[in-house]
């Protein structure tokens, strides 16, 4: 396994790969690595002849009063992990070599990212997106996984590459939880053992808002109404946005009943942590 720093490096490394007539696969992480990372990486090795990983904490993809700052790095613990897993390339720049002092360009998709995250971290995505894309066109893959559980960012990578023709095919991986339910989360880190009990009512949410259906209760407001006492009774914790909606367009449902395939997605804050879970329901 090879750790590149240099965008001119990785680019030069990609096209032998190309001329070699082999696959690129391309994990991108902000490192602090779990199961939910390795998953995708398992998958990568599985389908591609060679994988790339990325560890990079994207600047502008957070907000002024977010987590930059204390966002969890460890990677010697993150370089042993992937050494492990047997992957060929990590790719680990600094921001400087990302981003020139008078960076500004970006790339905007509209219309999924308006609603959910996107209406709480303004800009968010739009620093996801462009990121996102500068990678490409440094790793080249032919395929690139990410994870369910940031459901909008897989909606909204899906919808930027087949709308600017990025050559590149977008796997979609299922969540990987905790042996409780807990989704897998590099902020995970960040709660105190009071508050991960607590952080538990995310994935209570969505087996309650299960069971609701089974019972026969598809009506969305009495859903999110049942969802939302469970969270309010639950310590240390905060709504963000609980919401259901269409899956591809991610337009929020607010009344009748769940007919089909909905998305149900949630933010919620556990003490100042701020954690995400979704699941698909069906009516």
């Amino acid at each position: 396994m090879k750790v590149i720093t240099s965008i001119e490096e990785m680019q030069t490394i990609s096209k032998s790969i190309k001329r070699d007539g082999k696959t690129i696969g391309f994990v991108p992480t902000m490192g602090y690595l779990h199961e939910g990372h390795l998953s995708l990486v398992r998958a990568s090795k599985k389908d591609c002849d060679i994988t790339v990983v990325s560890i990079f904490v994207n600047p502008i993809q957070f907000g002024p009063k977010e987590d930059l700052s204390k966002y969890p790095r460890d990677f010697e613990r993150d370089k042993n992990m992937l050494e492990k897993e047997g992957v060929d390339y990590i790719f680990y720049p600094k921001v400087q070599e990302m981003y020139h002092s008078d960076f500004s360009s970006t790339i905007i998709v509209e219309g999924v990212t308006k609603n959910l995250c996107g209406a709480s971290r303004p800009g968010h995505f739009r620093g996801v997106t462009t990121v996102v894309g500068k990678l490409f066109n440094i790793v080249m893959p032919d395929k690139a996984y990410f994870g369910e559980k940031d459901f909008q960012q897989l909606v909204t990578i899906k919808k930027m590459v087949r709308d600017l023709n990025f050559p590149v095919e977008i796997v979609g991986m299922p969540i990987v939880r905790e042996d409780d339910g807990l989704a897998m989360s590099s902020r995970n880190s960040y709660l105190s053992e009071e508050e991960r009990k607590s952080a538990l009512c995310l994935y209570k949410s969505i087996l309650l808002a299960k069971d609701m259906i089974k019972s026969g209760i598809k009506d969305v407001k009495l859903i999110i109404k049942g969802i939302e006492e469970l969270v309010n009774n639950t310590p240390n914790t905060r709504i963000d946005y609980i919401k259901i909606c269409d899956p591809e367009t991610l337009e929020y449902i607010e009344e009748g009943d769940i007919d089909g395939k909905k998305l149900l997605a949630l933010a919620v804050f556990v003490g100042s942590t701020r954690l995400i879970d979704n699941v698909i329901l069906e009516g």
